[in-house]
């Protein structure tokens, strides 16, 4: 019954009415055989120049005359197809014009010239074309090859980057670590110098008082027996004064006031040594990755280097 019913609407043509989406609007082609409100093209046929909604593209399905036409997206530049002098589809082209004619071109204007139909020059161009796509495919792959090689380069110059920078803090770090325990040393080593030279300067010091209140000591004895009025007393305590003897520290020599000044220079000197391997010495920092034998190649500055001058 559904079958039947369906070949009696195709013969009424009584078909439902579209949908509203189904109307062409500004932006879509039209079909060329609707009258009142015209309805999105499915379709352009190259042969009859037209283009068609799904009603008006049966006959293209049905008819066997319409079934050899080319169909395509639906196009509305179809009317480029026709030859402005001459009203004529082009079906040629001028190889020595390098443009789409018609049959009355070719014998017209276009007289002897070079002439294929326009399926022919689309074959040879379409190889062309293909041959083009296939040298950009390449193009294509041997970059993205280049870009993975790229990545890969960055990847290694980031990682040995890293592991340099974190063994170069390392070193350092042990290497101040060298100096402060050194510079801790000297330190020790000055103070201990300085307990023992002053320890020396004091116990001089202490003898020296010691001998100065002796010496005072003796000149008051020696003034109250010269202050004496009476001879004979002067001369009975006389023989009782006990001679003065030599200092033991008469040589004494005061030394010039530069007592750690050698350390000094030699601390300085091993600063300027450091200073001077540290200024001169230039870490080389060079990278080449050449690319296969293609053009992309990748390098940093011919000479690059890193000055730790202090």
């Amino acid at each position: 019954m559904l079958a039947d019913l369906v070949e009696e609407l195709k013969k009424t043509g009584l078909q439902a009415a579209p949908a509203d989406h189904c109307y062409a609007g500004p932006e879509d082609v039209a079909c060329d055989f609707c009258t009142v409100r015209k309805l999105k093209a499915l379709k352009s046929c190259l042969v009859c120049l037209a283009s068609y909604c799904g009603k008006h593209l049966q006959p293209h399905f049905q008819s066997a005359p319409f079934k050899k036409h080319k169909l395509v997206e639906p196009s509305e530049k179809l009317q480029e197809n026709i030859c402005s002098h001459h009203d004529e589809v082009m079906k040629l082209f001028c190889r020595t014009d390098q443009q789409c004619i018609c049959y009355l071109c070719s014998v017209d204007e276009h007289k002897d010239h070079d002439t294929v139909s326009a399926a022919a020059e689309r074959t040879e161009r379409q190889r062309e074309l293909g041959l083009r796509r296939q040298t950009i495919q390449q193009r294509v792959e041997d970059r993205e090859k280049d870009v993975k090689l790229l990545q890969q380069e960055e990847k290694a110059l980031n990682g040995s980057a890293d592991k340099v920078v974190k063994d170069s803090e390392k070193i350092f770090t042990k290497l101040i670590i060298l100096l402060r325990k050194r510079s801790f040393e000297v330190k020790q080593q000055i103070r201990s110098q300085q307990q023992t030279e002053v320890s020396r300067v004091r116990e001089l010091q202490e003898r020296l008082e010691q001998e100065i209140t002796e010496l005072k000591r003796k000149d008051h004895e020696l003034k109250q027996l010269s202050d004496t009025e009476d001879h004979n007393q002067f001369l009975h305590n006389y023989p009782s004064l006990s001679p003065l003897g030599e200092s033991a520290h008469s040589s004494i020599r005061i030394r010039p006031l530069r007592y750690f000044e050698d350390v000094t220079a030699a601390v300085s000197q091993v600063r300027g040594r450091l200073q001077d391997i540290l200024r001169n010495h230039t870490l080389p920092l060079t990278a080449k990755a050449p690319l296969n034998n293609r053009c992309v190649s990748v390098r940093t500055s011919e000479q690059q280097g890193v000055d730790f001058g202090m």
